[in-house]
């Protein structure tokens, strides 16, 4: 005896990517992700592509690993994909310090963000 088959968190028309850890703050990856919510995956690619955010190449990246996702794993049509979903979480923060004048020192804080992205099969409406 094993343990039971734990169920599909996803519907079957949708499939996800995540990246962890992520060395940007979760305000500034949450800015790029809201940029492509809801839109259609080529659209989405586009606008990434052409983004002067620094983090844009790493969401394109994460997109594209879930548009391969529903595609090879769920086998989804790509043509009819939409980003559903692309949520920010927050990751560890490393606190640093840097030295100032007098004597003092100031905290630095270097945050990391994880990013979730859900792409959903539509059907075309004729």
């Amino acid at each position: 005896m094993g343990k039971q088959k734990t169920q599909r968190a996803l519907k079957d028309n949708e499939a996800k990517a995540v990246l962890r850890t992520l060395r940007t703050s979760p305000q500034k990856l949450n800015l790029v992700a809201a940029q492509i919510r809801g839109k259609k995956v080529e659209k989405a690619l586009a606008e990434l592509s052409f983004s002067p955010k620094r983090i844009a190449g790493s969401v394109k990246k994460t997109l594209e690993s879930a548009i391969a996702n529903a595609e090879n794993n769920h086998n989804l049509d790509t043509d009819a994909l939409v980003v559903a979903e692309a949520y920010v979480g927050n990751s560890l923060v490393m606190k640093r310090f840097h030295t100032r004048g007098r004597g003092r020192s100031a905290q630095v804080l270097k945050p990391f963000a994880h990013l979730t992205i859900v792409v959903r099969e539509v059907e075309e409406a004729v």
